[in-house]
């Protein structure tokens, strides 16, 4: 007898690949009973059925890890639990470097695998011909091992999370394509199937590869696209091991593993093929679809995997898959609620990585459904990292060429994509090019990274030690302490409120108490109501009943979000973000540097650290504001874009007078690192609060207002704090000697007691420095004598924990 559609429901789960039913199970199981998922054909039938079923626990970050290890584990758990075979082989996974760069990539993961218990094996090129004879070792360096990794069955695994949702309560319905998404007043209502309205709280979109045209006919920006993807599985190989691992073959963009005595191979090309590509359309009846072979795109790659794995020259071909997989801008995944419409989640973009994070995603979904945020820094896949340009044709068919290759591209610190490129560009780009400005992305916009000196290119020559920019940098932040730099905040997200109860309203959701002055600029958080933190910002009072919150450049979307959710009716935030070019002119000159070009007093005791006011230069008005990222006296230029490109050119004129040097973004990070300030996604998000940050002078006890997160804060503050936020120095610096990044283990004599969140080198301080989270009972006094090492590519440094920031000027009495 066939299932009657409900006539309403809590939730609305499109999609009925590995994904959307682990999302269904995660609600059902959390409590959420009344779910439905609605899939248009057959479960798997999209792309997860043609899977390679890859599981892997270590991830890039430390919540991506957590994510793949809870997928494993409850993969391994629901076996038992439901009595259906996900069809696990955990042989292990073998990842080979044929380069220095990739071998020092390869140990870094290594090092991060012990801050999460994965089990991680270094092998060096003797071991892995020992151990796997079925590798020619030319050219291989090393490897590492995780014994714990391998792969499942995507069917398998499908119907034991569709069978674990059914237990629980929830209802699974196939042949139900999802006509219509339905809104009310910008909230999700409900949604049409089969001619059929179902009303819902919520929706869930786990529509993969068709999710971007989905959102698209709801005017919600879902940025992936469908690229084509290829493997090969073999006739039966004689006396093939069954226990063979998975081995990645990054550096030739190829994979292998056992499959019933066969041998399947993949690949992740540099330049992949968009699907799709002449409507640009995944047409709404491909179920268990393939694409024609290709063959000649195939056949380098596979010459490599022969080279490398010499057994596959004699095989037969017995199976030529060509199909599609949908990849996100970064190759990263999309989670969360679209700031277009309110209840509207994403599950989807997975990268080919479906089943490796299918369980992990759908319990961070269920969970963020269900409390309205997510403890974790879970930023790198919040699709609110994304603006709407990310979901247009022309930017993402573009991007996906590249970014199907970048799982096993290198990773290199600080790489910048190639493709759909100079999407915004400031007005002055041509300028700064000619001044052998280097760019990278920032927010979509075009922002220096660094300036080349006389001779040398602008462009990055990527390594895991010293960087080809360092000279620069040392130049930029050397000129910015001595005389003056110039940086360009232009990205720097930007939102106005005007109102009657503006001030009320910041009131209730920023944790220090906002000056209601004209001129006067506070530095707070917002937070969520468990007391993480969720922004990092500064609001400024423009003027009466008028105030502007500036934010960093790449949460634009996500703070917009959070404010408008937590703001009341009728109160309305303008995103001014494009509306202004932002000059930094930081520096014990850049007093005098202004003084020659504006007739205003800029005088210590009419120009006080921390406030604001409008400005004239060349007839112009121009809003100034007296605040620092970098720790030097400053001013910050608020000048309309038409006005701009006038303005910079003034400055560089007028700058010459005084050593003006153009600075990029390394310099900037460099000196907000010696002056001992946090950066929101790297050293603070919803996983810290302020007590552990060091940051609880932003909470006001003053002001008698219950804003959001209060209570969980006076709850916090009685309680010891876990881990807390440290600074440390190595005691042999070098720059680029180790190259210090993030999730580096810091130990105390041989424990772990934290992880590195920020590192740089200080060319002022002659320091390696580093930022990052302990937990052990010692005070930092106490510290001081003790031996400490952070950990990088697994060899230990030395290390010295300081209590206060490298820099200790007085530029705020200045």
């Amino acid at each position: 007898m066939e299932k009657k559609l409900p006539n309403s429901t809590k939730v609305v789960v499109i999609g009925g690949g590995v994904v959307g039913c682990s999302v269904a199970y995660h609600l059902a199981k959390f409590g959420w009973k009344d779910t439905i998922l609605l899939e248009r054909d057959q479960l798997t039938s999209g792309t997860t059925w043609h899977a390679a079923g890859l599981v892997s626990q270590l991830g890039p970050t430390a919540a991506i890890t957590k994510i793949r290890k809870y997928t494993l584990d409850l993969y391994k758990k629901l076996e038992k639990e439901v009595d259906h075979s996900a069809g696990l082989r955990l042989n292990g996974a073998l990842s080979i470097a044929q380069n220095k760069g990739r071998w020092q990539e390869l140990q870094r993961q290594a090092t991060t695998a012990q801050l999460y218990d994965v089990d991680v094996r270094i092998l060096d090129k003797n071991q892995i011909k020992k151990d796997y004879p079925i590798i020619n070792t030319d050219e291989v360096i090393g490897g590492i091992l995780m014994p714990g990794d391998g792969a499942a069955d995507p069917s398998g695994v499908t119907h034991m999370l569709a069978k674990g949702a059914r237990m629980e309560g929830a209802q699974i319905f196939e042949k139900s394509p999802v006509e219509e998404i339905l809104t009310k007043d910008g909230k999700i209502s409900g949604v049409k199937v089969n001619g059929q309205k179902i009303d819902c709280e919520y929706i869930v979109l786990a529509s993969g590869m068709w999710s971007r045209q989905i959102g698209d006919k709801v005017g919600v920006s879902i940025p992936l696209y469908p690229a084509e993807h290829f493997y090969i599985i073999t006739e039966p190989i004689e006396n093939l091991s069954k226990t063979l691992p998975v081995i990645r073959d990054f550096d030739n963009s190829t994979y292998i593993k056992e499959d019933a005595g066969k041998i399947l191979v993949g690949i992740f090309e540099g330049k992949s093929i968009p699907a799709f590509d002449k409507t640009s359309l995944v047409p709404e009846d491909f179920s268990f679809g393939e694409f024609p072979e290709n063959f000649e795109h195939f056949e380098p790659y596979l010459a490599s995997a022969i080279k490398r794995f010499p057994v596959l020259e004699k095989a037969g071909i017995r199976k030529f898959f060509a199909g599609p997989e949908s990849f996100t801008p970064d190759t990263n995944t999309l989670l969360g609620e679209v700031p277009e419409i309110k209840n509207f989640f994403v599950c989807c973009g997975l990268n080919s990585i479906g089943i490796g994070s299918g369980g992990g995603v759908g319990k961070v979904t269920a969970e963020w459904l269900m409390t309205g945020h997510i403890n974790q820094d879970i930023f790198s896949y919040d699709i609110k990292r994304f603006q709407k340009f990310h979901s247009d044709l022309g930017f993402i068919k573009k991007r996906i060429t590249e970014t199907l290759g970048d799982l096993y591209g290198m990773h290199w610190p600080f790489k910048q994509h190639k493709t759909s490129r100079n999407i915004k560009t400031l007005p002055y780009h041509d300028n700064l090019k000619s001044f052998g400005a280097c760019f990278g992305v920032s927010a979509g916009y075009e922002r220096p990274m660094w300036f080349a000196l006389d001779g040398e290119k602008s462009e990055y020559e990527y390594s895991y030690n010293y960087q080809n920019w360092y000279p620069s940098a040392e130049y930029e932040t050397n000129n910015t302490i001595k005389n003056v730099g110039l940086f360009d905040l232009t990205p720097f997200s930007k939102f106005e409120i005007k109102s009657e109860k503006a001030h009320q309203e910041l009131q209730r959701i920023c944790t220090a108490n906002i000056k209601n002055e004209i001129g006067k600029c506070t530095y707070t958080h917002m937070l969520n109501s468990d007391g993480g933190i969720e922004t990092d910002l500064t609001v400024v009072c423009i003027d009466k009943d008028h105030f502007r919150i500036i934010s960093s450049a790449a949460t634009r979307e996500r703070d917009k979000f959070h404010i408008n959710k937590h703001l009341s009716k009728g109160i309305e935030l303008n995103d001014v973000t494009d509306d202004y070019c932002v000059f930094g002119l930081f520096g014990p000159k850049s007093r005098d540097l202004i003084k020659s070009i504006s007739r205003d007093n800029f005088d210590n005791d009419n120009f006080k650290f921390g406030t604001a006011k409008n400005i004239t230069i060349e007839g112009i008005k121009i809003w100034a504001q007296r605040l620092s990222y970098v720790g030097e006296l400053g001013f910050e230029l608020y000048v309309k874009f038409d006005d701009a490109k006038k303005i910079y050119e003034l400055l560089i004129e007028k700058g010459k007078d005084f050593n003006l040097s153009n600075c990029g973004m390394h310099a900037m990070d460099i000196m907000r690192m010696e002056s001992g300030f946090l950066h929101w996604g790297h050293d603070i998000s919803p996983e810290e609060n302020q007590y552990q940050a060091g940051l609880s002078f932003t909470i006001s006890n003053k002001k008698e207002v219950d804003f959001i997160g209060k209570q969980a804060l006076e709850k916090i503050k009685k309680e010891k704090i876990k881990s807390r936020f440290a600074m440390f120095i190595l005691k042999d610096s070098k720059p680029g000697e180790p190259l210090l990044l993030h999730d580096e283990p810091i130990y105390l004599d041989d424990k772990i007691i934290g992880r590195s969140t920020s590192g740089n080198y200080s060319f002022n301080f002659k320091k390696n420095l580093t930022f990052g989270y302990i937990n052990n009972d010692f005070s930092n006094e106490e510290l001081q004598n003790k031996d400490l090492f952070i950990e990088v590519e697994k060899k230990k440094y030395k290390i010295q924990i300081i209590n206060k920031p490298l820099k200790q000027t007085n530029f705020k009495n200045n």
